[in-house]
């Protein structure tokens, strides 16, 4: 039997920093990490012309390599041609590597110190150029990192300057107090600007977030009261449909079987667009809502279907062209609604005509027809507002398929449909060898 020991909090805690100094400065230190070009939609940048507008991105890259110049400048006017590899060259590499490894060129930088110590002969150990390129790298790789990062270079800077002094044992000249001071200086500045940033950052977050919010509760609050105005106008009427057909007959002294039918027909598609209001009304009342599970109609129900609206006059006919197969749900579901609402607007707006179902199976998907001859008889069209094309097409175009909606010659109507379907592996063709 193991025994756990539990470390003290102080351990914890020298642990937790020991962590965040590798994830921050040890690993991936000379990973390449190029830095992006600037946003030009700030404020001042949005103003300038197009051209200008599109150089301006560069601008950080520029203000780094001007510093290097500067750094490799100040390295010449100091020790001359004899020393300006040491003094002028690497301090100047060292600040244009922030633009690709910031990280490497803080450690860079850092090793310059002691090289500087023993082959420069500074009084401290950082000589004019080196210190100013320090600055420059610490602030630099502090903006492309986060304050934490600034606060560990901070104290590696630190511990650095002083071991270098209790080294060489300089009792006059050090310039790590003042290394210190101006790079605590510069690096709380962008630390600031930085947690500024962050937090202006997640408010815009949660400003959004917040919008996205309100859009989706008014969208439900819209649906919800169209859902309540539904169910008052359409599911009152349909009750009362079923209700009337369900007692027509006994107001009848011994009906005719044909008309005790009929009303047992007109009860039941009552009863069936009650319960697929139901459904609908329930998807759109609430955003969670989660259907019943059902069986949805395919087209194996087509007879049915067919059969329904014969014994409410439509006489419908069947064609099915190619090899019968499985189709994916969301296909079947719409090919059966295209037809039912084909046959329905038949019965609407050609009351006495007859009407043709085809269906052709192919290998690139499903071909749907649906035509009628013009109404005959003495009942009137009924008016409509165009809504059910509407809604095939719709239907058509969620599966990216193609459907055309035309008078005929004859004064009929006809609904062509194409639905693609994705070929399955079992269907495609088998090569012989």
């Amino acid at each position: 039997m193991t025994e756990t020991k539990t470390r003290s909090p102080e351990l914890r805690a020298a642990a937790g920093a020991m962590a965040g100094l590798r994830q921050d400065l040890i690993r991936d230190a000379f990973a390449y990490c190029p830095l992006p070009p600037m946003r030009t939609d700030g404020p001042v940048t949005r103003r300038l012309p197009e051209r200008l507008r599109a150089r301006a991105g560069w601008t950080p890259h520029a203000m780094v390599l001007g510093a290097a110049l500067i750094a490799f400048m100040q390295g010449f006017a100091s020790t001359g041609n004899a020393g300006v590899l040491l003094s002028g060259l690497l301090p100047a590499a060292c600040i244009a590597m922030t633009l690709i490894r910031p990280v490497g060129a803080f450690w860079m930088s850092m090793a310059m110190v002691p090289v500087s110590v023993l082959f420069g002969g500074a009084d401290g150990p950082w000589g004019p150029s080196t210190f100013f390129a320090h600055l420059v790298v610490l602030n630099v790789v502090a903006v492309r990192t986060r304050p934490r990062t600034a606060a560990w270079m901070w104290a590696l800077t630190l511990l650095l300057g002083t071991l270098v002094e209790n080294v060489v044992g300089w009792d006059a000249g050090s310039n790590t107090a003042a290394m210190a001071v101006s790079s605590a200086f510069a690096l709380l500045l962008v630390s600031l600007v930085q947690i500024r940033r962050e937090a202006e950052r997640e408010v815009t977050v949660q400003r959004t977030v917040t919008a996205v919010e309100r859009d989706r509760r008014t969208l439900l609050e819209e649906r919800t009261t169209i859902a309540r105005e539904l169910h008052d106008v359409v599911a009152h009427h349909m009750s009362v449909v079923a209700i009337q057909a369900e007692a027509a007959p006994y107001r009848v002294q011994n009906p005719p079987p044909e008309l005790e039918q009929a009303f047992l027909t007109i009860r039941e598609n009552a009863v069936a667009a009650l319960t697929e209001l139901r459904r609908v009304l329930g998807v759109v009342r609430t955003e969670g809502y989660e259907v019943p599970d059902a069986p949805q109609p395919t087209l194996a129900e087509l007879d049915g279907l067919l059969a329904n609206v014969g014994e409410a006059g439509l006489t419908a006919e069947k064609a099915v062209t190619g090899a019968v197969r499985e189709l994916p749900q969301g296909v079947e579901l719409s090919a059966y609604r295209i037809i039912q609402e084909a046959l329905s607007n038949t019965l609407r707006h050609a009351p006495g005509a007859t009407a043709k179902v085809e269906i052709g199976y192919v290998l690139g998907g499903l071909g749907l027809r649906v035509v009628n001859g013009p109404p005959t008889g003495p009942v009137k069209p009924s008016p409509g507002a165009g809504h059910g094309i509407t809604g095939m097409r719709e239907r058509v175009g969620m599966l990216n398929g193609e459907m055309t909606a035309e008078t005929t010659a004859d004064g009929g109507y006809e609904v062509t449909a194409f639905i693609p379907v994705q070929q399955a592996p079992s269907d495609a063709p088998v090569e012989q060898a």
